[in-house]
Parts: structure tokens; C-alpha cells; sequence
């Protein structure tokens, strides 16, 4: 479109830019050369919404002087539109050469690049972009200056000594599971270079919000409890605290905006003045049709961040939410940080360099509570340990290990990489005490050993080979073996470490099923559940649809239900300190449980623990569901009882002393507007809420996707499953355990996670509506037991209460029995730890 035209319909351009996303490129012909240009949404390029950063033109005035804002804008200066002081869109070059800064920033405006230039083709054309090429006497200078490097650091003496600062022009990824904390480093790196070196950082958050950053920024800087701080309650301090940010924050630019791609970041950082360092959190492994950088588009996005650091030549910090090996080997980065948990107040951080492998780790102590790290001290050296620690080794492997050292680190050259790998592995097995990982590394060590290269004629290198000689020496007649680890102390052979895996925490793309489970159980079967719960579905007069097509599942409803949406409560009273401390079981297994210590101001008594039976079968009872495809009823005055499905709606306020917010874990992912997506259950618990006067104002739909409700689907299923329990749990044993195991299986069948396993079903909203209905439940009967005097002191799940009781009676809200619905209680006293199933 000509700039004439353009002009004329600015108005419509902009509304198209705004509400729909386009993009249009204008050009405007000139006597010396033809201006072109992008009249683009600000998603393009979201630094156009801070204030002043900018030029800005009302549409009204950029009407009027269109023609010179195009000119403007082509040769490489933005100009934002703004409909009267609310930015809606911005003008920027549509010719990458005009806008894209010089290859090296360092350098003074008009300094020759060193060495001399040539065009990226090698050929004279000055509109090209010419390629810096460095001299050795460059690179050399480089590495020789004296004093530590001035990148950016985490503010972490031990990591930052080990990583050696984030290096401009290096892609950093720092990969961990969900809840080791990955975010966390990403946000104390920000913090650093923003607050502390007063260094421009764009943090792009794909994962949290503005305000979600905000909070651990305050949290970490004031030590105030992170979940207090999400409710909104600051004290003065760290009123104080937050203005004090806001006045020194300016350096901290937060891109938030919706569909955040690597392509936006990339575009946003060139025109950042003084750029240090990009964050970018998170990359999410589990595919999500919301999240551009999830999924099988992260390796896209990588390359794209890692040219993002070599162009702008700054370091890019991005943070993954998995320590998947095979995913992170698809990934373009340059340093690879993994967080792992080694110990309940430990994580450590193993680094890696694309060209060298594991070349250190340093440990870290994760404070949660207040969004940020502290530095630990390392896993005992070897040698120097506990008694726990020297029980899993020999004197040979702790003087191997320390000797390795000074190589595994970094801190000295000469080794073969291969055998740096092999003694890194060596320290972190140490480190962890992973007697399965020691005793496979031993006949590899033995070969290194009987082998070995030649050595640096250094004081390390000489320690480094006495120790492999004396590694390799048999033992001496009559020596006598180590003593071995009690056995309730000793990690089980097939899990190493300590384990989580029995606490039922699952990522989001991981549903616990196999291939093989979709098939109807065989007619001598204990308890067919599969074929009972579609036989219950297929009863119906309403006609459900149990699986919604492939091709639907990406658009509609279906991207926005997501795990979160249980609403399951993971609450402990504020006044209570929770403990994960280790446990083995009789079988050997080694589990982390909580431990909860009560304090002297709730008086005496015991924990009585509640454990409800069969609290999903329960919930298939009368859970509100719609049997049919969802359509989109957008926002609605007020819930109507006749309808099911998903709604989205604002967080309501919940101060009621001594109870969780009744939407569970639900409150933690709000979206930018503050706003969640929940299912009927939920609606109609809050709303039950407000007509009780806990809540002081009703719930807002802003946005919905329903159909004719249907309470009595599973109704069959749940029946079924109640008699066979009668019966089972009788008999107990392998009966019983495999009725609990098909069970399971049959409701997890109602939404597969992963593409490949089969299913009679798919729907996500029948699922998650189950689930709600159980944790609805589960919360409501908590809250009748608390609004009758009782004590809550942790809530979690959709089936574990805990209650401080001083005599040893539990909450009369509850029914004792065996059946669905009603409990079983046990006491213990405060500071054991709190058994689970199998324990």
C-alpha cells in the first residue's frame, strides 16, 4: 500500500493492527530513495508500550505529518500510534538493514572494525552488511586482559565462579524439572544485572507476568513470603521496598505480552539502548497451542536465541522447564546449566560447555518460600565427608575424586575430554551418594587407571595421577573391606537416590498410562472399569461425544483446559513448618515425606490425618459435565445452572482465617489480566460462597465455553465402582490392588496426554471436571470441620487433611468407614513425619 492511501485509511489500518494482528507494509516514494515501512500490532515489537521510549503520535496528528513519521520509521526510529495516551500500534523499517545495529556494539561510534570489513557476499555492495573480522592480536587482547570478566552474573559467588559470568554473544540454557526452581535463576541473573549493576535487562516471561515477576523481585530483595506477597499483603517495609524498585526499575523491561515468540524477542532486543543481558522464561517442554516457545518449536526458538546473543553480542539467558537429555540435545545452546535436587536443602547445578561437556558444579540452597537461591557449600569433598557419606565410598574414590577436582572444574587444562567426562560423573555419583552409579562407573575408572595419559607436569596433575595409581593397586593382604550402609540406609539397587516418584507429581504431558491400556479388559477380570465407564457413557440418551476429532483439538476450548484447572489445594497453615525429609521403606525404598512441627500457640494435641477413600469414583457421582461438544457462550451475567463446561473468570478474594483459597493450586497461573479458567465445579463452589457470605462479591464470567449440563454420565460408572469396593476391599490383596489399579486407568483414559496412546476417549473438560469435582468436595468438607473449631493445618490433594486435635478425635464432620466418601483417620505426634500409602 502507497503512503498516500495508507494515510487515508490510517484509522482502519490501526483497528485492523489492534484487534486482529495484521500487519500492513506501506512504501512512499521519494526523489532520493523509496521509504518502506510496517504498520505492525505492538506484539510485533512490545517495547512500544513503555512510556517515552519512543516518539508517539496521536492518530489524529500522525495523520496529519503521515509522510514524515514513514521516514521516520524507515530509517530505523520507531514511531508508536496511540489512541489518546493508550499505545494500539507502531510504525517500523520493513528493511532489516535500516534498524539492525552494528555487529559490534563496543565500538565507538566510526572506529574501523579491526582488521578491516568485507561484505557478507564478498561483494561491493554498499547496502550490504559487512561482516567484522577480528585479528589474532584481537583475540588474544581479549583473553589476556586482566581482572574478572564484566558480564553479567547471578549474584551467586559459588555458580558464578563455576560458570565464569554469562558470556556475551553465548546462548545459557538452565534446565530443570518443575518446582527445582529453573525460573529462579533466570530471575536472580536479572536481578543482579538490573538492580545491582544497573545494566538494561529485557526479560521476556513466557511463563509468568509482570506481576508474577514482580513479586519474587520483591520477595527475593525483601525476604518476604512469596504466597503472602500473591494475596497482596505487604507490610511497611516492603511497601518501602517495592517503591524504591519502581524508582530503580527502570532498567528491568518485563515483555509479558500474549503469543510471545523467539522472532518477538528478537525483534524487541535491537532496539534496547545499553542491552546487558535477555532472559527468557521460560521455554515449556509440553506441547501448548498458547505457548509459541513450547514444544516441538523450541529447537526453532533456540536458534533463533542464539543468534539473537551472536548478532546483538550480548549473553541470552533462557530457562526450560525439563532435564530431559534427549530434549536438550536438540536445543542451540552454547552452556547448559541442570539444576537437579540432590538432598531436601540442596539443588545442584552441573555445568556444561557445548565443545567440553560437564566441566564443573556448584550447589545451591533453594529458599522457595522467598523466590530466590543461596549459595551452599558443596556436597561433602571427598575424604572429608560425613560417616553417611563414607559408608557409600573408599578411601581410593574420595582421593580420585578430590584430585579431579581442579580439572572437572575447569580450573586446569591437559586432560583428554573423555576422561574429564568420566571423572565429573565419578563426583556427581559422590555427590549424590549413588552407589548404582559408582559401581557402574568402576570398570571404566579401572580402565582410565590401568591406562592413564600422560599427565601435566603440574602439583595437580601429579595428585591426579597418584590417585588413579593407587585407584588401579589391588588391595593389600589382609586389608579389611569398608563397611557397607545399614540397609534401611543404602538408596535401593534399581532407584539410586531418593525418590518422588510414589507422590503421584506428574508433568503435564505425562498421564501415568501405557500402551495397551485402552484395551478392554479381558471378561474374567476383577473389576472391568474400562468397559463399564464406556458402556456408562454410551447409555446415554444425550448422545456424548467421547473423542473430539484430531484436527478440532487446537482450536476452540481445547487449548485453554490444562492440568491446573484440579484446583487441588497444596496448603500448610502459614504458622506450621513444613519439613521433606527422607524416609525408606520397608521394601527399601527411599521416599521424601513432610514433617510438620505445630507451635506452642495451638496448646496440646496430636496430628490426626484424614485419608478419604475413592475420591475421583466418588466425584463420577454427580459431577456436572456436557455430554456434548462445548460452544463458545462468550462472557455471561451470571452462571446458569443448566450449562457445563469452562469458564474464565476473576480470582476472587479469600481471607477466611485458617483455609486455603477454595481454588486450590488454581490461584498460581493467572493469566496477565489476573484471570483463571475453572470448570462447573468450581462455579458453582464459589458460588455457593457468595450466597453464604464468605465471598463479598459474585463471580464474573468473562469468557465461556459451554453445553447442556449433564450430572448423571458417570452415575452407572460410579455405582459399579462402589459395590465392587464392597466386595474387594474385603478380600484385599492382589484382588483388591488390581480394582484400584483399573479404576485409575479407566479415568485417566478420559483425556491421553500423549498423542500416541489410544483411547476410547478425549475429552480434557470431562476429565478436569472430575478431578475439580473431588477437590471441591475434598475442600468443602475441610472447610465445614474448620468453620466448627477445628484446626486445619494442611490441605492437600483430593484426599489428605490434616487436623490438630487435642484429644484424639477426629473432626465430627467427617464419616469413619471404608466407602466412598468417607475417611479413615490416624494420629501422630507433631515433628514425625507424615506417612503416605505405602509407608
Amino acid at each position: 500500500m502507497n503512503a498516500t492511501d495508507a494515510r487515508r485509511d490510517l484509522y482502519a489500518l490501526v483497528k485492523r493492527a489492534e484487534d486482529d494482528g495484521v500487519t500492513t507494509l506501506i512504501h512512499r516514494m521519494g526523489s532520493k530513495r523509496d521509504d518502506r515501512v510496517l504498520l505492525a500490532p505492538l506484539d510485533r515489537f512490545p517495547a512500544a508500550r513503555k512510556a517515552d521510549a519512543f516518539p508517539s503520535w496521536a492518530l489524529s496528528a500522525a495523520q496529519k505529518d503521515f509522510g514524515t513519521l514513514v521516514s521516520q520509521a524507515a530509517s530505523g526510529q520507531p514511531q508508536v500510534l496511540r489512541r489518546n495516551t493508550t499505545p494500539i500500534a507502531v510504525l517500523l523499517p520493513a528493511d532489516p538493514h535500516t534498524s539492525t545495529p552494528s555487529p559490534d556494539p563496543a565500538a565507538p561510534s566510526g572506529a574501523a572494525p579491526a582488521g578491516g570489513a568485507v561484505n557478507s557476499q564478498g561483494q561491493q555492495n554498499r547496502e550490504s552488511a559487512q561482516r567484522r573480522l577480528a585479528t589474532l592480536g584481537d583475540a588474544i587482547g581479549s583473553v589476556l586482559t586482566t581482572g574478572p570478566a564484566d558480564g553479567p552474573t547471578f549474584g551467586l559467588p559459588g555458580l558464578d565462579a563455576t560458570v565464569g559470568g554469562l558470556q556475551p554473544g553465548r546462548l545459557t540454557l538452565v534446565a530443570a524439572a518443575p518446582s527445582v526452581g529453573g525460573s529462579l535463576l533466570g530471575l536472580a541473573a536479572a536481578r543482579t544485572t538490573a538492580l545491582a549493576d544497573h545494566r538494561t535487562v529485557l526479560y521476556a516471561a513466557s511463563g509468568p507476568n509482570r506481576d508474577d515477576v514482580f513479586r519474587r523481585i520483591l520477595s527475593a530483595e525483601t525476604g518476604g513470603d512469596y504466597p503472602r506477597l500473591k494475596q497482596g499483603h505487604l507490610t511497611a517495609h516492603e511497601q518501602d521496598v517495592a517503591r524504591q524498585l519502581v524508582q530503580a526499575g527502570d532498567v528491568l523491561l518485563i515483555d509479558d505480552g500474549s503469543n510471545l515468540t523467539a522472532e518477538d524477542i528478537a525483534e524487541t532486543a535491537p532496539h534496547m539502548e545499553g542491552l546487558a543481558l535477555v532472559v527468557v522464561d521460560r521455554l515449556q517442554a509440553a506441547h501448548s497451542a498458547r505457548l509459541p516457545l513450547s514444544g516441538n518449536r523450541l529447537p526453532d526458538a533456540s536458534q533463533i536465541l542464539s543468534t539473537l546473543a551472536r548478532t546483538l553480542h550480548v549473553p541470552v539467558l533462557a530457562v526450560i522447564d525439563s532435564d530431559d537429555p534427549t530434549l536438550l540435545s536438540l536445543l542451540d545452546a552454547d552452556v547448559l546449566l541442570t539444576l537437579t535436587t540432590t538432598d531436601p536443602g540442596r539443588v545442584q547445578v552441573t555445568v556444561a560447555e557445548r565443545d567440553f561437556g560437564v566441566i564443573g558444579s556448584a550447589y545451591l540452597r533453594p529458599d522457595l518460600l522467598h523466590a530466590r537461591f543461596a549459595d551452599a557449600e558443596a556436597a561433602p569433598a571427598a575424604g572429608t565427608g560425613s560417616e553417611e557419606w563414607r559408608l557409600h565410598t573408599t578411601p581410593e574414590e574420595r582421593e580420585l575424586a578430590d584430585a579431579a577436582l581442579p580439572y572437572t572444574s575447569g580450573a586446569q587444562k591437559g586432560l583428554p575430554s573423555a576422561l574429564t567426562h568420566l571423572l565429573a560423573a565419578l563426583r556427581t555419583a559422590l555427590a549424590a551418594g549413588d552407589q548404582a552409579a559408582i559401581d557402574e562407573l568402576a570398570t571404566s575408572l579401572a580402565q582410565a587407571a590401568a591406562a592413564p595419559p600422560q599427565m601435566p607436569d603440574t602439583a595437580e596433575g601429579r595428585r591426579l595421577a597418584a590417585a588413579l595409581h593407587a585407584y588401579n593397586a589391588p588391595a593389600p593382604a589382609g586389608a579389611t573391606a569398608q563397611p557397607s550402609a545399614p540397609e534401611s540406609a543404602r538408596p535401593a539397587a534399581a532407584s539410586g537416590a531418593v525418590s518422588d516418584a510414589d507422590e503421584e507429581v506428574r508433568r503435564d504431558d505425562d498421564d501415568g498410562l501405557v500402551p495397551g491400556d485402552e484395551e478392554d479388559e479381558p471378561e474374567t477380570a476383577v473389576f472391568p472399569a474400562l468397559r463399564i465407564l464406556k458402556d456408562s457413557v454410551t447409555r446415554s440418551k444425550m448422545h456424548p461425544v467421547p473423542v473430539i476429532r484430531l484436527e478440532d483439538r487446537e482450536d476452540g476450548p481445547w487449548p485453554l483446559i490444562s492440568e491446573d484447572m484440579d484446583g487441588e489445594p497444596r496448603w500448610v497453615h502459614p504458622d506450621v513448618t513444613s519439613t521433606r525429609v527422607a524416609h525408606t521403606r520397608e521394601n527399601g525404598k527411599r521416599v521424601r515425606r513432610d514433617q510438620l512441627d505445630v507451635p506452642a500457640s495451638f496448646g496440646d494435641g496430636v496430628l490426626c490425618l484424614i485419608d478419604r477413600n475413592g475420591s475421583f469414583p466418588s466425584a463420577c457421582s454427580a459431577v456436572p459435565l456436557a455430554p456434548n461438544k462445548l460452544l463458545h457462550t462468550g462472557p455471561l451475567d451470571a452462571f446458569d445452572k443448566t450449562k457445563a463446561g469452562i469458564y474464565q473468570i476473576d480470582i476472587p478474594d479469600w481471607d477466611y482465617p485458617g483455609m486455603p483459597h477454595p481454588l486450590g493450586r488454581l490461584i498460581d497461573r493467572p493469566d496477565d489480566q489476573g484471570r483463571v479458567w475453572v470448570t462447573t465445579p468450581h462455579i458453582k463452589q464459589l458460588e455457593r460462597l457468595h450466597r453464604e457470605g464468605h465471598l463479598t462479591a459474585p463471580v464474573t464470567i468473562h469468557d465461556s465455553w459451554t453445553g447442556k449440563a449433564n450430572e448423571s454420565l458417570f452415575k452407572p460408572f460410579y455405582t459399579a465402582a462402589r459395590e465392587a469396593r464392597t466386595e474387594l476391599i474385603q478380600a484385599g490383596g492382589e484382588p483388591y490392588k488390581n480394582y484400584k489399579t483399573r479404576l485409575s486407568i479407566a479415568l485417566r483414559l478420559l483425556w491421553p496426554k500423549r498423542p500416541s496412546q489410544r483411547s476410547p476417549f478425549w475429552r480434557p473438560d470431562w476429565r478436569m471436571s472430575m478431578v475439580a469435582e473431588a477437590s471441591v468436595r475434598h475442600w468443602l468438607n475441610a472447610f465445614k470441620a474448620v468453620q466448627e473449631g477445628h484446626t486445619l493445618v494442611a490441605l492437600r490433594n483430593v484426599d489428605a487433611a490434616i487436623f490438630w486435635t487435642p484429644d484424639e478425635t477426629p473432626p465430627g464432620t467427617y464419616r469413619l468407614g471404608t466407602g466412598f466418601g468417607q475417611v479413615k483417620a490416624k494420629f501422630i505426634e507433631p515433628g514425625e513425619f507424615i506417612p503416605e500409602g505405602d509407608d
